[in-house]
């Protein structure tokens, strides 16, 4: 079942039809059907976090601070129409990682701050993780781009794309409130990866774009991606864990794999009784969503497809324990899409699809992000086009049923 937020109305007036076509086969003094489909959400409004014509904005997340700041987190890169150029691509050597600050989720500070400028490349994707005791985690990764003569040394093998080769993953860490930060943190290599760095040629740190998550034990979870084959190119996704607030990370168990379907993009969540849920993006899969479970604390996990299209996930808890799934929707009409799990997440195929926007320019949109404004709001941050022009950072308020 899908609900259009933006036709609610269309919605319970074709609930009307239907209810009034299923009386012509009931008797006159039978009672009326009840219309029961009540959207789980409503939105309230859409509206520009950040936009600048000179700069391609992209890939944002989002945390509530202690104090009930909230901070959004981006990467911003030069718009290289500016230099000439046909377009931009997600690579660049001058993307950053940039972040604003509001206090009530619409008013926003107008000048991007400077979280890390990567020392060998660009960096790309900040994945926020507000502690428990108060620090704040970034996750990203980096892009070296190289001279010919540096191409030609490199240990294979690599891993390429827009010109630029793969440097892996870190971490940065503010314990201030994110007024300065601290790494990179590089967490460890895993086994299944089997690409170099292009800096000195080892092999490169664990890395992914998505959420991490902070059990209830403090040990924090991350679900990392891996280039496990050369023939056919593919990834899978593992299990790394922190029990030290983010400072050093282990392997712990693989989380999806396959001969012919990559894993790669995932955000991770503790449910309430304690099972370990991996939100994966796929490829060669026709764009399914899959989780994964673990109900062993991480040591083992089954995934399936959740039926339907979207990628990347992230996933918010609720005051009242339900979970807001997000996700952007890279297929006609494009645009961003939520569903509204219960506590443990075990109803993923027949919770109602929530429709956010369907008006983006074209696929080059999503990756939201979500954070609970109060009892009754949530905020859904992601990069969004109209019409194929600027690259934003864009907000929409839902309010809870």
């Amino acid at each position: 079942m899908i609900v259009n937020l933006k036709s609610a109305c269309s919605f319970f007036l074709l609930s009307g039809v239907i209810a009034l076509g299923l009386m012509s086969f009931v008797s006159e003094n039978a009672p009326a059907p009840q219309t029961t489909a009540v959207p789980p959400a409503r939105k309230v409004k859409d509206f520009v976090i950040y936009k600048d014509e000179r700069f391609y904005a992209s890939f944002p997340s989002i945390v509530k601070k202690p104090n009930g700041e909230l901070l959004v987190a981006f990467r911003r890169a030069p718009d290289r129409k500016g230099f000439g150029e046909k377009g931009t691509t997600h690579v660049d050597p001058n993307s950053y990682l940039v972040a604003l600050r509001s206090k009530d989720g619409e008013t926003w500070t107008k000048e991007p701050e400077l979280i890390y400028s990567h020392t060998f490349g660009g960096s790309q994707d900040p994945c926020l993780l507000q502690l428990k005791n108060g620090d704040i985690l970034c996750a990203s990764y980096g892009w070296a781009f190289l001279r010919p003569d540096g191409m030609a040394n490199l240990k294979k093998p690599y891993f390429e794309a827009g010109g630029a080769i793969f440097l892996g993953g870190y971490l940065v860490r503010s314990t201030d409130g994110a007024k300065t930060w601290q790494g990179p943190i590089y967490p460890t290599h895993i086994t299944p990866e089997i690409n170099f760095s292009p800096l000195g040629g080892v092999p490169i740190p664990a890395y992914n774009r998505g959420a991490l998550y902070e059990g209830k034990s403090g040990r924090i979870f991350w679900v990392v991606a891996a280039s496990d084959s050369q023939s056919p190119k593919k990834t899978s996704n593992h299990l790394i864990v922190s029990d030290d607030k983010g400072l050093t990370w282990k392997y712990e168990s693989v989380v999806a794999i396959d001969d012919k379907i990559a894993f790669n993009e995932a955000s991770a969540y503790e449910t309430p009784k304690g099972d370990i849920i991996g939100f994966l993006r796929t490829a060669n899969m026709d764009d399914q969503a899959c989780i994964a479970r673990s109900t062993d604390g991480g040591k083992s996990f089954k995934w399936e497809s959740m039926g339907f299209q979207g990628h990347p996930m992230q996933a918010t808890r609720l005051a009242d324990n339900r979970v807001l799934l997000v996700y952007g929707y890279r297929h006609k009409p494009f645009g961003i899409r939520a569903r509204i799990l219960n506590a443990e997440c075990t109803d993923f195929k027949t919770a109602p699809e929530i429709i956010l926007r369907e008006d983006g320019g074209n696929s080059d949109i999503g990756y939201p992000w979500s954070v609970q404004l109060d009892k009754k709001r949530v905020l859904v941050v992601y990069y969004y086009n109209l019409e194929n022009n600027t690259r934003h950072i864009a907000g929409s308020i839902l309010e809870l049923q």
